[in-house]
């Protein structure tokens, strides 16, 4: 499952924000530096209408959409890669994570404090990421020194030592691992050490309600932030958030609407996850179930098979597919067929957003 752990410094709205997502997971949320120790998580349903109408096409006796887990993780701050507020063990739960959703508080309230003193989201985000980028810089400090007697006599660990020499020159100089180009090799010999910068981002600028549709001067000096660093950016409430758990569907749409924005918080998170990653979905549906299922981009039709199960990628032999619309455009899978709209794919079909799948395969 698709894990997504939200940072922060104490109090910019990160578990209400949490709460909010997961609704019915009870994170805890106060007005105190530290209120989440251990890190709160809570697995969401991804919103998906294409999942309803191919389930009724179907008439599937079961729904399955895919999930993304939230994990909140406790407010990190200043001399955190020393361990300062138990920075230690909270660092240790990002490294877990295959995003990290940066909460920045955007919004002025004298009844919440800010642990700096003053609103300065720019500042706020800074000091976390320089954290992360010390707690790297640790880390690889330690490695290569494993590594030093290795690199003379083993090719794996001089091209892993190489690719954190790379890494651990830009760090210094205040950037991120994730902005270092190495090749597939590097990548995957570091890949254990969990390097926190080198994790996707995606700032969540946390905004009060009256600016939700059109942001304010905090949101824009994130996005200029994010833009540099080509990170993913979205504009919250933890505030609305909070107030729509209580909604139905319709009254919510009416709610978000008279705001002036389309989706909700956790839409847009998601979203830019899956963008971020490079993630698509791809369905099967059928009278038992109608599920989606989630893979990278550029994934061929024998690696999203083994998605599902690994021998269904060991025994591939074709595939049936369809896009979604084309299949609800012919009402049904039989009619597809008669059309001659469902095509046999081979082994080198690479999955395309919304396909509608079957695999044959032999083992």
């Amino acid at each position: 499952m698709l894990r997504a752990g939200i940072v922060g410094l104490p109090n910019v709205g990160k578990s209400t924000l949490f709460n909010a997502l997961v609704a019915n997971a009870q994170a805890s949320a106060a007005n105190f530096p530290f209120c989440t120790i251990e890190p709160n998580v809570g697995s969401v349903e991804v919103p998906d209408k294409r999942l309803d109408a191919l389930s009724e096409l179907s008439s599937s006796k079961t729904l399955i959409p895919t999930r993304i887990e939230f994990v909140d993780i406790a407010g990190l701050v200043k001399g955190a890669s020393q361990g300062e507020g138990l920075g230690n063990q909270f660092l240790a739960n990002i490294r877990e994570v295959d995003a990290i959703v940066h909460v920045v508080r955007c919004f002025e309230d004298d009844d919440v404090v800010h642990v700096s003193g003053s609103i300065a989201p720019l500042r706020d985000a800074e000091i976390i990421n320089l954290e992360l980028g010390l707690a790297d810089l640790s880390q690889i400090e330690k490695r290569r020194n494993r590594l030093k007697k290795q690199v003379r006599v083993n090719d794996e660990a001089k091209i892993e030592d190489e690719a954190l020499a790379q890494i651990q020159t830009v760090l210094e100089s205040g950037g991120s691992a994730r902005n270092v180009r190495l090749n597939d090799e590097a990548i995957y010999l570091i890949k254990a050490l969990g390097l926190l910068t080198m994790k996707p981002v995606i700032y969540a600028t946390n905004v009060s309600e009256s600016h939700l549709e059109g942001g304010n001067q905090y949101c824009e000096e994130i996005s200029k932030l994010a833009k540099s660093e080509g990170a993913e950016v979205v504009r919250v409430s933890a505030q609305v958030e909070s107030e729509l758990i209580d909604l139905g569907e319709v009254e919510q749409l009416d709610y978000l609407q008279s705001l002036g924005v389309k989706e909700g918080g956790l839409k847009s998170l998601i979203g830019a996850t899956y963008r971020l990653l490079g993630l698509r979905t791809y369905f099967t549906t059928g009278e038992k179930e109608t599920r989606a299922w989630t893979i990278k981009a550029g994934m061929n039709a024998p690696q999203a098979a083994g998605v599902i199960h690994t021998d269904f990628e060991r025994g591939f032999i074709r595939a049936q597919t369809i896009h979604y619309q084309k299949l609800l455009e012919a009402g049904s899978l039989v009619e597809a067929r008669n059309k001659g709209w469902l095509r046999s794919e081979g082994k080198d079909y690479l999955v395309e957003e919304g396909d509608v799948m079957e695999f044959l395969f032999n083992v």
